[in-house]
């Protein structure tokens, strides 16, 4: 697969950057928000993410925040890939971007882990939750990112965001959404104080696994990244226990040797966690909302031709079943 990036125009610029040398560029195909390549110039092995091309809304695609979380986060606990640089001359290849180094690991899609013996598919979530309370252990005052976000009252403020959004879509009506919307904002929990770096995205398909060993190397796509409640996060990677196998992947009703239970990986998370407040139902039902709200928005897009991903269109119809699986959430508790 060949990019259509002005890969001359690219081998110039990094020729005054690191010395002449032949480049070569390949897109990393899945995913649905800034693109991202495989980047040789001659012996350097690094990865290229920029934002998508034409019109994009207001603090949307933001590579100059990812390079800067992924950069302050380079001597934490939090493995992350190395940054090399950031360009802001959209003239280079259309749009700002930047280089980091590519880490060699494994990415899993699957969240039932197929091709993973038992024991290694428990180590491997395991390994997961205990990062993910690594990064809400670092605090961001610690590594200059006391300004990376509004702190307080971040529910509050991400309900009305992703209820705007759902609003001003060009969907189709999807009841269930409507309903969880409204019972996210009237059982909200009050503000606790916590804030952390919160991800935003923080799933198994989003981290770099070692090439033989049950540990992460390397989270990746920091693009929704921001200060926030550390619950979101946790409400966030737990959605697989919610959802099913033909609903983004998840693991519902399944028996998989060797996967822990949704406690099970929560109590890791809590082990590791610097005294973190017990998750609740609002906060998986608040997850699944945010993620029901995004796959709308992916439908969107894919009507206007102008989504990143070829499943895009498939991906559409995940907005009305995980509102569907909110509302389950919500009804569990009752």
């Amino acid at each position: 697969m060949t990019s259509d990036l002005d890969i001359a125009a690219l081998e110039r610029y990094l020729a005054a950057e690191f010395g002449p040398a032949e480049t070569a560029l390949e897109p990393i195909t899945g995913g649905q928000s800034n693109p991202t390549y495989y980047l040789t110039h001659g012996t350097k092995r690094m990865v290229l993410r920029k934002q998508p091309k034409g019109p994009i809304l207001r603090g949307a695609h933001a590579v100059d925040r990812e390079f800067r979380v992924l950069k302050a986060l380079a001597d934490t606990p939090v493995p992350v890939p190395e940054t090399i640089m950031f360009c802001d001359d959209a003239s280079i290849i259309g749009t700002p971007f930047y280089l980091m180094q590519r880490v060699e690991g494994r990415v899993f899609s699957d969240c039932a882990l197929p091709n993973c013996a038992p024991d290694e598919r428990n180590a491997l979530y395991l390994s997961m939750a205990k990062t993910l309370a690594k990064l809400h252990a670092v605090r961001p005052d610690d590594i200059d990112l006391s300004d990376y976000g509004r702190p307080g009252n971040y529910f509050a403020r991400q309900i009305a965001r992703w209820s705007k959004q759902w609003a001003d879509s060009g969907s189709d009506p999807i009841p269930d959404l409507d309903s969880l919307a409204a019972w996210l904002a009237a059982n909200m929990p009050s503000d606790d104080g916590h804030t952390s770096i919160a991800h935003g995205d923080f799933r198994l398909g989003n981290m770099l696994f070692h090439p033989t060993e049950p540990r992460v190397l390397a989270v990746l796509d920091w693009e929704l990244s921001t200060l926030g409640h550390p619950l979101a996060d946790l409400g966030f990677c737990v959605m697989p226990w919610h959802t099913s196998t033909d609903e983004y992947g998840g693991i519902l009703g399944t028996e998989i040797a060797g996967i822990p239970t949704e406690a099970a990986f929560i109590a890791e998370y809590m082990k590791h966690a610097d005294n973190a407040p017990p998750l609740q139902p609002f906060h998986i039902a608040f997850a699944l909302f945010r993620f029901a709200v995004i796959f709308v928005g992916i439908a969107d897009r894919a009507r206007s031709g102008s989504a990143a991903s070829q499943e895009a269109a498939t991906l559409g119809p995940l907005g009305a079943r995980f509102a569907s699986r909110g509302l389950e959430v919500i009804n569990q508790q009752s």
